[in-house]
């Protein structure tokens, strides 16, 4: 799991929250006994309720909830809530109730996740009375706000992150030699604190653009490190309805006088005719897919469908494509091919989906406000079938489907799915990553189902109504052809999935339906009404963006009692989230077959390294508060770690070790430095300095190896002495030459080259002699061939390769370092053929990080770790471990030891095995 789930979830500064205070002035009421919840790593607690406590008198709410806190802060903490808390967003209810959402800021800047909610109502004598607040304010930020790095080097760094994360995630990006470098460009939203510890204070940059290697949209939140210009923290700004498959248009003119709308016509892809709103061009007479009888403004805002046929999710991903068009019709009646696009149930959904939370909940579109509402239809994988819809923070676009899957927007559920998230981004704003997300995702489920069972009248105790996208089917059962099951019985903390935020954003699909069950649960035991009420105050009254599945329980259970349920009502909530498993410390409970050596490592981006009987790895402090730094122990388990790197406010990251010298990269605002160190201690030696660099690295006994990147992102990889660092070795960095995957062992150096050869690329795995530089090759690959990681131990070669474009697996080669005894350990065919990601080798045994090729992301699909002898053949391979979730970037010491980080706790940990588990049934 990626450090960036650390960074946001770390405990570090936990104080218990004073009770309920004393009346604010002799006419306040006695307060009701209050439940506080203390919060994690702040002073302030997490939640208050069942109070009754006067807010000062003052002029707005937002105003009136400052002064409170400030009027409170022996419970509070908050030092100075009128200039640390700002206001975003008030809403009004029935009774006079104002809930106030605000935001916290630290010196000014804005801080990820810091927010806080205060509810009010209005008492007999018309005075402002608080009845509860709850939320995250972070009371240990200490950090300066002085950016020693500019917008220009943080877009660059941030460019190079995304970069480096897809070609850890497909290594065939590597393989590309377009001479303008990976088409990727980063956007400046500013300063932004990041509240792990004291603070890490950051560049917030959005990076957009196409993968180099499959082609998909990329749209990445990325946040540097203003001072050392590291990214710290990740995630993809793209919400979709299912896990990943292997500027506006402007405003109207107001309500300017013209005759009424008419109504159109249409017929869904189930074959059930609608009517449609829809408006007509009076100067070309069409008619198009725009309705202004929903939403009454004095902008001119709208539900519209345009139609993105023959534009790809890269297309419109974060972005308006130039000149699109509404869907219309010559006619009212709008025929087969709006059908047969999705149109016609785009829109009439919307419809359905903005009456729901206008009707049931007084919401006036997504932002309560009455925005425009845009849906995008049609749209494919370029030029290929594209089976899903996302928001992306303007608008819904939905997937053209295949001959399996209808067009996305075909499930009211989908479009209440991705509208939810729309609702989602202008209340609680729940970060789109790890379990925050995962929340996210289930609340987005909930409503999408809530309201497809209400609109086409589903009884709750129907099979089909805990389905999500089972109306997309074109031939199948409903049951066979559903993305997911909010009643499979199987959705309980038990079945956390710990991954990196590499994969599936940190699990927001994976695990969400242990939350999204345990509320479909509320919804059948108290009812429809009742239970989406409770829900949605939870969402828009008591939920912050940083939430996760024990503070979501806590909302949702202080929502119900806040509507009244009592009794047997309120048992069946706690109930609900008790049988998912949902319990204060449900993490605790997740168990391991391996040996942990260093908890919490809340790093992101780097990787371990292994040699002789030492591992290192990088880790911050438990509070975050310190960069990253290197550490060293022993593979088993004995002795005291040893910090490697001097506490500079650099980061140290990606080291390696031969079991004698550490090995690291220390990034820093001026470029990024080798560092070496030796592990009996000595000074540390800088070997090497460049301006942007890969994560491979790798030492043994006096050579060291590393790739680094040219301007433009040329691959480039180098060796040099630890006795004479500035005699270096290149190869690659060229317009026409690239080299990359450097691994070293007993004075062989193994690495991948691409030279461009008669107008074509010859793509090969060379192997250099470092005492005498004679270079050779191991093997040249076929054309159109991609070559991924190496490593060399034992006299032989083994690499990863992709022979067979766009077949979702790849396989793991050895060779003898002369070519000779050719043999894929792992096969890119056959029914044993894995997507193999990474590689490690000692003199006894090779392991491989791979999936299982599949089309459901699952546990049994996520990264693993697989494990040969070095003279054995595929058939002998085993599993090293049976834990849950994700293991990465494996390391292997001597015999068939292997370390590696693990993620089945939810937090990443290093841990080992000393041999192999074998199967995992």
């Amino acid at each position: 799991m990626s450090g960036a789930a650390a960074l946001l979830g770390v405990a570090a500064l936990v104080v218990s929250a004073v009770p309920a205070g004393a009346a604010t002035g002799d006419d306040t009421p006695p307060p009701a006994p209050g439940e506080v919840v203390p919060g994690r790593r702040t002073a302030t607690p997490a939640l208050v309720d069942d109070i009754r406590e006067r807010a000062p008198a003052a002029g707005s709410a937002a105003d009136a909830a400052r002064a409170y806190l400030a009027a409170e802060r022996d419970r509070y903490r908050i030092a100075n809530p009128v200039r640390d808390l700002e206001p975003a967003g008030t809403i009004r209810g029935d009774g006079g109730r104002e809930t106030v959402r605000l935001r916290q800021e630290h010196r000014g800047v804005p801080v990820l996740g810091g927010q806080y909610v205060v509810r009010m109502e209005k008492g007999d004598d018309g005075r402002r009375v608080v009845t509860g607040t709850s939320g995250k304010y972070f009371t240990g930020l200490r950090t300066g706000i002085a950016a020693e790095i500019d917008d220009t080097l943080a877009v660059e760094r941030a460019v190079d992150a995304v970069r480096a994360d897809l070609d850890a995630e497909d290594f065939t990006a590597s393989a590309k030699t377009d001479e303008d470098g990976a088409p990727l460009t980063g956007t400046s939203h500013g300063l932004v604190v990041l509240p792990a510890g004291a603070g890490v204070l950051t560049r917030h940059i959005t990076v957009r653009g196409t993968s180099p290697a499959g082609g998909e949209p990329v749209l990445r939140e990325v946040y540097i490190d203003a001072h050392a210009g590291y990214p710290v923290l990740q995630y993809s700004g793209i919400k979709t309805f299912g896990t990943p498959r292997t500027a506006g248009a402007g405003k109207a003119a107001g309500r300017a006088a013209r005759a009424a709308d008419p109504t159109g016509s249409g017929v869904k892809l189930d074959g059930r005719p609608v009517e449609l709103q829809v408006r007509q061009d009076e100067i070309q007479g069409t008619y198009a897919l725009r309705d202004h009888s929903r939403i009454q403004n004095d902008y001119g805002d709208f539900l519209g469908t345009w139609d993105a046929r023959g534009l790809g999710v890269t297309d419109v991903a974060g972005v308006w494509p130039p000149e699109l068009p509404l869907f219309t019709s010559p006619t009212p009646a709008f025929g087969s091919e709006a059908t047969e696009a999705g149109a016609v149930d785009a829109h009439w959904a919307a419809g359905q989906v903005y009456d729901y939370f206008k009707n049931r909940h007084g919401r006036d579109s997504l932002d309560g406000r009455g925005m425009s509402v845009h849906s995008l239809v049609g749209v494919s994988d370029g030029g290929q079938p594209y089976v899903n819809a996302f928001w992306d923070g303007q608008k819904m676009v939905y997937g053209n489907g295949d001959a399996e899957y209808l067009p996305l927007s075909a499930g009211l559920d989908v479009v209440g799915h991705e509208m939810t998230h729309g609702v989602i981004d202008h209340s609680a704003d729940l970060v789109y990553a790890g379990q925050s997300g995962a929340l996210n995702e289930a609340l987005a489920d909930y409503f999408g189902n809530a309201i497809e069972t209400d609109v086409y009248g589903v009884s709750m105790d129907d099979p089909t109504a805990s389905l999500l996208g089972e109306r997309l089917c074109r031939a199948r059962p409903a049951g066979e052809c559903a993305f997911r099951d909010l009643n499979d019985g199987r959705t309980t903390a038990k079945s956390f999935l710990g991954v990196g935020f590499g994969t599936d954003n940190g699990g927001v699909h994976l695990n969400s339906t242990i939350f999204s069950g345990a509320l479909w649960d509320v919804r059948e035991d108290l009812g429809a009404r009742l239970a989406d009420r409770i829900v949605y105050r939870a969402l828009t009254e008591y939920l912050t963006p940083l939430d996760g599945f024990t503070q979501g329980r806590d909302a949702v259970i202080a929502a119900a009692k806040d509507l009244g349920v009592a009794g047997q009502d309120l048992t069946a909530v706690q109930r609900a989230f008790n049988a998912h498993g949902i319990v204060p410390n449900w993490e605790l409970a997740l168990g391991v077959d391996s040996d942990t050596l260093l908890e919490r490592v809340n790093t992101t981006d780097t990787r371990l390294g292994a040699g002789g009987d030492w591992w290192t790895a990088s880790s911050s402090d438990e509070a975050g508060t310190e960069p990253y730094s290197v550490w060293a122990g022993r593979t088993d388990g004995t002795g005291r770690l040893k910090l490697m790197s001097p506490n500079d406010g650099r980061y140290h990251v990606n080291p390696a070790t031969d079991g004698k010298t550490v090995v690291w990269q220390a990034h820093g605002s001026d470029g990024i430095d080798i560092l070496a160190r030796p592990l009996a201690g000595g000074p540390v030696k800088v070997l090497a300095h460049h301006r942007s660099i890969g994560r491979a690295l790798d030492v043994d006994g006096d050579a060291v190896a590393y790739a680094y990147n040219n301007h433009g992102g040329r691959a480039a990889i180098a060796y040099v002495s630890l006795k004479d660092p500035a005699n270096k070795v290149s190869r690659g960095g060229g317009t026409y030459h690239r080299a990359t995957w450097p691994s070293v062992s007993d004075g062989k150096l193994v690495f991948q080259n691409w030279r461009r050869v008669a107008h074509q690329y010859e793509s090969s795995t060379r192997v250099i002699d470092i005492a005498t530089g004679e270079e050779s090759v191991v093997q040249i690959a076929a054309p159109g061939t991609s070559l991924g990681p190496t490593a060399v131990a034992g006299g032989r070669a083994y690499w990863l390769l992709d022979e067979i474009d766009g077949n979702g697996v790849t396989a793991l080669r050895r060779a003898g370092l002369d070519g000779s005894d050719v043999t894929d350990l792992s096969p890119e065919t056959g029914p044993q053929a894995l997507n193999v990601s990474h590689v490690t080798a000692s003199d006894g045994a090779v392991t491989m990080v791979a999936r299982t090729p599949d089309t459901v992301l699952r546990n049994e699909s996520l990264s693993k770790l697989w494990q040969f002898p070095t003279d054995g053949d595929g058939l002998r391979r085993g599993r090293v471990s049976c834990n849950r979730g994700e293991q990465l970037s494996a390391a292997a010491a001597p015999g068939t030891r292997v370390v590696w980080l693990d993620a089945t706790t939810g937090t990443s940990e290093v841990v080992t095995r000393a041999r192999p588990s074998g199967r995992c049934d």
